[in-house]
């Protein structure tokens, strides 16, 4: 997917999380002003847009402290990148290939062969080095929150443990991206086999 490899190293500096909590919508939340609200002078309304508590989020930290973050909202056919944000002081980093590769890692596992994302018209020079995408034939540019916007089209490798229907219950309820690990609802089986039963 990414044109450049992560390297090994990369992941003893930085680390990425599904945001589950309220404090990591937080620190999304605050990457997201910085960039948009911030640097770019998006109205709050139109970047916090009604989408973000039915979106995945990730949160990009280096040596734990919070620098990037991306959303990820989830459709029939293909998945949808967006409101990929970096600090300034961490643009042109290996950070941001760390994030996507999560991110990417987390579409495949769930089944999803294809990514559309939005992208500022003036930023297709580095989206086509970064990873592996075109613009989408016959969609023109559009216009919103004051920037030109072209659509591209991401190809996703399908992934040899992508989750079925068919998978172990278990797997199904455990957190998002989370799901090669016992989650707390398996903890609860010891109780939920005895003899008692509800009111």
């Amino acid at each position: 997917m990414l044109l450049r490899r992560v390297p090994p190293e990369a992941y003893l500096e930085y680390s990425t999380e599904i945001v589950r909590t309220l404090d990591g919508f937080h620190q999304i939340s605050a990457i997201r002003s910085a960039v948009f609200l911030s640097e770019q002078d998006c109205p709050y309304e139109e970047e916090f847009d009604g989408n973000d508590f039915c979106a995945t989020h990730l949160l990009l930290k280096a040596k734990g402290r919070p620098v990037g973050t991306l959303r990820i909202r989830w459709f029939a056919e293909f998945a949808k990148l967006e409101r990929i944000a970096l600090l300034p002081c961490e643009r042109g980093r290996v950070g941001l290939r760390v994030l996507l590769a999560t991110g990417f890692e987390i579409v495949s596992r769930k089944g999803y062969e294809r990514m559309i994302g939005q992208i500022q018209s003036r930023l297709w020079p580095v989206w086509s080095r970064t990873f592996k995408c075109r613009l989408i034939e016959g969609r023109p540019a559009f216009w919103f929150s004051d920037y030109e916007y072209r659509e591209i089209e991401i190809p996703i490798p399908s992934h040899p443990l992508a989750l079925r229907m068919q998978e172990d219950p278990y797997r199904i309820i455990r957190p998002e991206g989370a799901w090669d690990e016992p989650g707390i609802l398996e903890t609860s089986v010891a109780r939920s086999q005895s003899d008692e039963q509800a009111a």
